[in-house]
């Protein structure tokens, strides 16, 4: 509790709700506990804190953006790509209880795992009566994000992009396929290539397979003219 505090700069009353939210379903399984001693319950309700607090930042911080465009960035920062690498960043993933044997396999450290953690770590906060700390604490690590996002809207939203493209010329979509992973268990490399119209058209790689067909498709967007 203490390392939380000090990742937040959040004061914790309410210990057992972060416990819960740091417990992994793996442990819970394994030692017959109630599923509700997990974080999937609180991840629930910190993924509409983190799309309300989000959506706040983006309101207030561009005034002259439509709600399509901020709908976008939003759904970009809020990602488990995204999520993750903050919870990488500031600690959060070293503290995620998980069963012994999943603990040997690298299963704290994997994309989806972390994000979903960090946005029940959210939720608790929100029960332990700290939306307003919490909103200091997103707007810190998210804005850096939002920017980022917004600056290069075109690589992050690769994917979106060069669908349009094909489905507007030929109503075809495009397709990826894994064509190897490198790595151990807990730090995967994944290699995609898209094609379109049969045919290969780029390749891509990425820590999980989203990222890895997001890169493909804007090297394939490249290279089609879309951008």
């Amino acid at each position: 509790m203490k390392e939380l505090e000090e990742i937040y700069g959040i004061k914790i009353d309410n210990p057992d709700l972060f416990r819960r939210a740091l417990t992994h379903p793996s442990y819970t399984k394994i030692n017959e506990m109630d599923f509700t001693e997990n974080y999937e319950r609180l991840e629930f309700l910190g993924d509409a804190v983190l799309k309300l607090v989000t959506s706040e930042i983006l309101f207030n911080k561009y005034p002259d953006y439509a709600e399509g465009n901020m709908s976008k960035i939003r759904s970009i920062v809020v990602s488990d790509n995204i999520l993750s690498k903050i919870a990488h960043k500031i600690g959060l993933c070293d503290l995620i209880i998980v069963a012994k044997h999943e603990a040997k396999q690298g299963l704290a450290n994997l994309e989806s795992v972390c994000a979903c953690s960090f946005e029940a770590v959210l939720g608790a906060f929100y029960l332990d009566g700290k939306l307003e700390e919490l909103k200091l604490f997103l707007s810190k690590v998210l804005i850096p994000y939002i920017e980022e996002v917004d600056a290069n809207f075109e690589k992050y939203n690769a994917k979106a992009l060069l669908q349009e493209y094909t489905q507007s010329v030929t109503k075809e979509i495009p397709v990826y396929k894994l064509i190897g992973e490198t790595g151990p268990a807990h730090n995967k490399v994944f290699n995609i290539e898209v094609f379109y119209k049969g045919e290969a058209v780029a390749k891509g790689q990425g820590k999980s397979k989203k990222e890895a067909e997001q890169h493909a498709a804007y090297e394939a967007c490249k290279i089609l003219g879309v951008i």
